[in-house]
């Protein structure tokens, strides 16, 4: 921890010298993000207990963001700072939940009136190549994924480089050593579901390959140190039609294995509570497809998705950690929805989506859609039988296009899950009410 911030301090020590060149102020960019957020999870009987208590909760949220250019030279230098802040507005003892990843429990388990955090990193940047090295890292890749799904984001420690400096390849790399959770005010170690133990050592690397102007390829690999070892193959096709009608493809293949202590006490993965050939040991193949047909204002996606029976599919998460805030985390599949995940054991899952765009019938910035995910054949916790599960999602957005609040947003979500037999979760339904707004300084 004094190594890392002493390093960057040095370095935003630099960058103040040559804050006058060119390009430093010229090109910086201040903006405030408010989100108010109301989340209502109606958790159902679960099957052979009581139901636990319903969360009833609203927030308030500001993110402050600067982000500067470069200074002038071959190499140019820059800095880019956060502020975070969450404050509970209403939502009691009562309907606080222990263990909420909406906002973090006070002594008598209410909660916590407010909580903050501030973030910084260094930057430097060579021709078409950039490093980035702070504690306000928020990675946007297949291995890993930054998730922003209540007031307040979480972030990353660490450093990354991404170099374009072969035209349509993209290459990636970095190492994270700490997370900051969603709704807390600190930081912690890197682990995955279930374990109680923390690595401070997730490494990647990977490229994408834009091999014509409709067709990507993918490949990353990367390890937890004492965790699992994964790698990820993707390719994405978006065949043209018409003007306004096209046809995407995108596959998705996941491997991932145990590394170092996996399997040991402390270091185990939970496989989603759900089942595992070897306890405690990561060892999973994961294929995913989606298909999207879009017509004018239309969109129609259907796909399927197949984990392997010997376990569950495995991501960066801190969840069972200490730091009840430290939970909540995202992962590139296409079930990563709004209540369950369906990446258990030998689930096979099929869903579907319809989207519509009212700009066609002159109410731009309108947005609908609502999606459906079945799945089947999931490995019962203690390996004998199956498990069955459902979801379904709905959602409205709407963001104003003019006038004094332009860019003003609103979304409203409503997920019904179902669930049957040993290995499914506890049934949900869950609404949330989000309005977001940004204004930028500079």
């Amino acid at each position: 921890m004094y190594k890392s911030s002493l390093a960057l301090a040095v370095a935003l020590g630099v960058l103040a010298q040559q804050a006058g060149a060119a390009g430093f102020v010229e090109d910086s960019k201040l903006s405030l993000s408010s989100r108010t957020m109301y989340f209502n999870n109606d958790n159902r009987e679960a099957p052979g207990s009581k139901p636990r208590p319903d969360v009833r909760e609203s927030g308030q949220g500001f993110k402050l963001d600067y982000i500067s250019g470069f200074t002038e030279g071959t190499v140019g230098f820059g800095v880019d700072a956060q502020a975070l802040w969450g404050i509970h507005l209403d939502g009691g003892k009562g309907y606080h939940q222990n263990g909420s990843s909406f906002f973090p429990s006070d002594s008598d388990g209410s909660a916590e009136k407010q909580w903050a955090r501030l973030g910084a990193n260094a930057k430097a940047r060579f021709s078409k190549t950039e490093a980035h090295f702070g504690s306000a890292l928020a990675p946007n890749l297949p291995i890993l994924v930054s998730n922003d799904g209540r007031l307040l984001p979480q972030t990353f420690e660490g450093g990354t480089i991404s170099s374009k400096e072969i035209d349509n390849l993209t290459l990636n790399a970095g190492q994270l050593t700490h997370a900051m959770g969603r709704s807390s005010s600190n930081r912690t170690g890197l682990s995955v579901q279930g374990a109680t133990q923390e690595s401070n050592k997730f490494r990647y690397a990977g490229a994408d390959w834009k091999v014509t102007k409709d067709l990507t390829l993918q490949y990353y690999y990367s390890n937890l140190e004492d965790f699992y070892k994964q790698h990820f193959l993707g390719a994405t096709h978006v065949f043209q039609i018409a003007d306004d009608q096209s046809f995407k493809t995108d596959l998705r293949y996941f491997k991932s294995s145990k590394d170092g202590k996996n399997g040991e006490a402390g270091y185990e993965f939970k496989n989603n509570n759900g089942y595992a050939k070897n306890p405690g040991e990561v060892d999973n193949k994961t294929w995913s497809a989606m298909f999207t047909y879009t017509l004018g204002g239309h969109a129609l996606m259907l796909g399927h998705q197949q984990v392997s029976d010997d376990g569950g599919f495995v991501w960066l998460n801190q969840g069972s950690l200490v730091d009840e805030g430290a939970g909540g985390a995202s992962f590139y599949l296409f079930t990563d929805s709004m209540i369950n995940q369906f990446a258990k054991a030998g689930e096979n899952t099929t869903f579907g989506q319809y989207s519509y765009d009212f700009a066609r019938l002159g109410v731009p910035g309108l947005k609908a859609s609502v999606a459906y995910l079945r799945g089947e054949d999931g490995r019962a916790t203690n390996g004998h039988g199956t498990f069955s599960e459902w979801e379904r999602d709905a959602r409205v957005d709407y963001v104003l296009q003019s006038g004094a609040l332009k860019g003003l947003g609103f979304s409203l979500r409503q997920g019904v899950y179902r669930g049957t037999g040993s290995g499914s979760a506890a049934d949900q339904d869950q609404t949330r009410f989000i309005v977001n707004y940004t204004y930028a300084f500079m």
